[in-house]
C-alpha cells in the first residue's frame, strides 16, 4: 500500500512540475483579422513572459476544449528546430519570427 501511495504522490508531483498552465485566462472575443480571415471567440491565458504555463505548449492542455498544446517550450532543445532555414525577424517588442510559405508571421520559442 505504501508503494501505490509513493507512486500517487510522484506522478501527482511530476505532472505539477512539467504540466503547470498559466491559470489566470480570459475570453477572447471572435475577431476579423487583416486577411479577412474569422478567427473564432476562445479562452487563453493572459500574457506574460514564457510560453511554459500557455494553452499551446508542449504538454500542457487546454483546460475549455481538452486539446493538447503542440509548440515547444521556450529554451527547449525543440525550439531550435522553429525556423529552420528561414530568416528569423525580431519585432517591435523583442518577440521573434519568420514568415512561412503563406506569407504569415510564425512567432518562434525563445532559444
Amino acid at each position: 500500500m505504501k508503494k501505490i501511495i509513493l507512486l500517487f504522490m510522484v506522478l501527482c508531483f511530476h505532472c505539477t512540475i512539467y504540466s503547470q498552465v498559466n491559470t489566470h485566462s480570459h475570453y477572447q472575443k471572435g475577431y476579423v483579422k487583416k486577411s479577412g480571415t474569422y478567427v473564432q471567440p476562445h479562452y487563453k491565458t493572459t500574457t506574460n513572459k514564457t510560453n511554459h504555463d500557455n494553452y499551446s505548449t508542449k504538454p500542457n492542455s487546454n483546460t475549455y476544449t481538452g486539446k493538447s498544446g503542440a509548440r515547444a517550450r521556450d529554451y527547449s532543445p525543440e525550439s531550435q528546430n522553429y525556423g529552420k532555414d528561414k530568416t528569423i525577424k525580431t519585432g517591435s517588442k523583442g518577440g521573434q519570427y519568420y514568415i512561412n510559405d503563406k506569407g504569415n508571421k510564425v512567432y518562434v520559442p525563445k532559444r
